[in-house]
C-alpha cells in the first residue's frame, strides 16, 4: 500500500525515539502505532474520510502527534485548536472548516463537547481513539489536502490557510536541505502547535528526519535553560519574545551558573528566530552571551518559509537572507512592476511550499495571487542581494510577539463592549513584541471603562495575545468622510516595556 512520505519516512527509522514529552520517550514505531489507531477510529464504517475535516483540541506532546498523523492517515484534513483561545474562537474555526469531528483530550471536554455541539460534529476523546483496535488504512496522494491553519487577515475573523500534503513537503524539505537536519539532531519545541512555526519548522522537520523532538507543555525559560544546559540540544528555534525572556533569565542567574548556561549554548549547532522582526539590540545581546549570530529567516502560514539567512556564512541584523531552495521571491511596486535593488517593494513568493487556497473563499484566494505569485503584504528590501523588512502594507496587521493579528477582527469583539460606542485598534511599535495591542475607544454616554477592567472582559472572547495592552478613551479622529484615521492615533500611545506574555 502506498504511503504518505512522512510515514514511509517513519518506518525507516522505526526503532529511534522521536518524541519526548512529560519525561516519557516514545519510538518512531509507538507514533506509528498510536496514529494507525487514531486513523482507525475516525475511519469507522468508512474506508476514507475523503479531506473531511477533523478538528483537534489536545495539548503538545506524543498525543497532538499521533492525533494530527492519525487525521492524515485516515485521509482528513487536520484543524488543528489552540487550547488557550476562547471558545468563541474556537466555535468560528469549528464552524468555518466545517469539521465534521472534533478529536478532544478529557482536560478539554467540556469545550470539545460545545464545539461539537456548535459545530454538529462528533466529539472522540483521546483515549477511545488511542483504544481502537487498528484496521485497514486509505491510500492518501499528495495531492489532497492536509491541513487548515487560522491566520488573521485584513477581513476581520481568522481564515483558513489550506495546504496540501504535496506543499507540505516542499516547506520541510526546503528547510531540512538548507539547514542540513539530519537523523542525529535533536530540537526542542516551545511553541504552540496552531501555529506554522512548531508545526512545520520544529516538529515536522524533525520527524521526517528521523530526529528527536523534545516538546514542553509550555514555554518556561528556566525549564528551557536547564534542557539547553542537558547537553542534550543540537537545535532550537523561538521567537524573539522568547529570546527575550532567556536573556533576563540567565541575567538573573547567579553568576556561578552564568558560564555553564553560556557554554551549553555554544554546543548547540543552531538557533533560530522568526515569527516576528528581532530587534538587533537582541541579535547582539544573545550573541555576546552565547556566541550564536542567530540565524532570522521569513515565512507566514500561506508559504511556510520563504528567505532565510545562511546556516554558513555571514549572518547580518535586519537581514532574512536569500529565497530558500525550491522558492523564488521578488519585489514589485504597486504596480506589479519589479522594483531596483534598494527600492521598497512588496515581497511575492513562487514556489511548490505555497498553500492551496484560503478555505472556502475563492475571491481572496484569487485576490492573493498576482500571475502566479502570492502576495504577502509585506514590504521589503533587497541590500546587498539581502532581503530586509520593512513594514506591512496594511495598518490592519499587527504582528505581535510573532502571531499575526487582525485589528478588525479586535475592534469587532470591542464594539460587544457595553461601554463602548466605537472604537480603533493599532499596533504600536514595541521593543518586544514588535508591535503591542493598542484600543483608541469613544464611550458610551455615562460610561467609563479601565484598562483592567477592558482586559478581564476581553479574555472571554479574545486569545490573550489579542488582548489590547493599552487603552486610549478619546475623540477618534476622522476624514471628511467619517472614516478613522488610524495612522494618526498610534501616536497617542508612547513607548512600551509589557513584557510580553508568550501564548502556549
Amino acid at each position: 500500500m502506498a504511503e504518505l512520505p512522512l510515514i514511509h519516512r517513519a518506518r525507516v527509522h522505526a526503532d529511534r525515539i522521536c518524541i519526548r514529552a512529560g519525561g516519557t520517550t516514545f519510538a518512531y514505531d509507538e507514533l506509528l502505532s498510536a496514529s494507525a489507531r487514531v486513523a482507525s477510529a475516525l475511519l469507522g464504517d468508512r474506508r476514507d474520510l475523503e479531506e473531511r475535516r477533523v478538528g483537534f483540541l489536545v495539548p503538545p506532546g506524543f498525543e497532538h502527534v499521533a492525533v494530527q498523523w492519525g487525521i492524515w492517515r485516515a485521509g482528513g484534513v487536520a484543524v488543528p485548536l489552540a487550547p488557550s483561545h476562547p471558545k468563541r474562537e474556537l466555535r468560528h474555526t469549528m464552524r468555518d472548516a466545517g469539521a465534521s469531528v472534533v478529536v478532544v483530550h478529557p482536560g478539554y471536554a467540556d469545550a470539545g463537547q460545545v464545539l461539537a455541539d456548535g459545530a454538529d460534529g462528533r466529539l472522540l476523546p483521546t483515549p477511545d481513539a488511542l483504544a481502537t483496535e487498528p484496521g485497514a488504512l486509505p491510500e492518501v496522494d499528495e495531492t489532497r489536502r492536509a491541513m487548515i491553519v487560522y491566520t488573521s487577515g485584513t477581513t476581520g475573523n481568522p481564515k483558513g490557510v489550506v495546504t496540501t500534503h504535496a506543499s507540505l513537503e516542499a516547506q520541510v524539505t526546503s528547510l531540512i536541505t538548507a539547514w542540513e537536519w539530519t537523523a542525529d539532531d535533536r530540537v526542542l519545541l516551545a511553541l504552540p502547535l496552531h501555529h506554522i512555526h512548531g508545526i512545520v519548522n520544529v516538529l515536522t522537520c524533525a520527524l521526517w528526519s528521523g530526529a528527536r523532538c523534545d516538546i514542553l507543555a509550555r514555554f518556561d525559560a528556566q525549564v528551557v535553560w536547564d534542557r539547553i544546559t542537558s547537553g542534550a540540544l543540537t537545535l532550537f528555534m523561538a521567537v524573539p519574545t522568547i529570546y527575550r525572556k532567556l536573556i533576563a533569565a540567565w541575567d538573573a542567574a547567579s553568576t556561578d551558573r552564568q558560564p555553564a548556561m553560556s557554554a551549553a549554548c555554544r554546543g548547540l549547532r543552531l538557533m533560530v528566530s522568526g515569527s516576528a522582526a528581532l530587534p538587533v539590540s537582541v541579535f547582539e545581546r544573545w550573541r555576546d552571551i552565547t556566541g550564536h549570530a542567530l540565524l532570522e529567516r521569513y515565512g507566514m502560514t500561506e508559504i511556510g518559509m520563504g528567505l532565510s539567512a545562511p546556516l554558513h556564512g555571514e549572518r547580518v541584523p535586519g537581514s532574512v537572507g536569500t529565497p530558500l531552495p525550491g522558492v523564488e521571491a521578488r519585489l514589485v511596486d504597486g504596480d506589479g512592476v519589479a522594483v531596483t535593488p534598494g527600492r521598497p517593494g512588496e515581497i511575492e513568493i513562487r514556489g511548490p511550499g505555497v498553500f492551496l487556497e484560503y478555505w472556502g473563499r475563492p475571491e481572496e484566494t484569487a485576490g492573493a495571487f498576482h500571475d502566479g505569485w502570492f502576495r504577502t503584504g509585506d514590504i521589503g528590501v533587497l541590500d546587498h542581494g539581502r532581503y530586509r523588512i520593512v513594514g506591512r502594507q496594511s495598518v490592519d496587521i499587527i504582528n505581535t510577539g510573532g502571531f499575526n493579528v487582525s485589528a478588525l477582527e479586535i475592534e469587532e469583539v470591542l464594539r460587544m463592549h457595553p461601554a463602548i460606542d466605537e472604537c480603533a485598534v493599532v499596533g504600536v511599535p514595541d521593543s518586544d513584541l514588535g508591535e503591542r495591542v493598542c484600543a483608541a475607544v469613544e464611550l458610551r454616554p455615562g460610561h467609563r471603562l479601565t484598562l483592567e477592567g477592558l482586559r478581564v472582559w476581553a479574555k472571554q472572547h479574545l486569545a490573550v495575545y489579542k488582548i489590547p495592552r493599552e487603552l486610549c478613551p478619546t475623540v477618534l479622529p476622522r476624514n471628511a468622510m467619517g472614516k478613522i484615521m488610524k495612522r494618526s492615533i498610534s501616536p497617542m500611545f508612547g513607548p512600551g516595556d509589557d513584557d510580553g506574555d508568550v501564548d502556549s
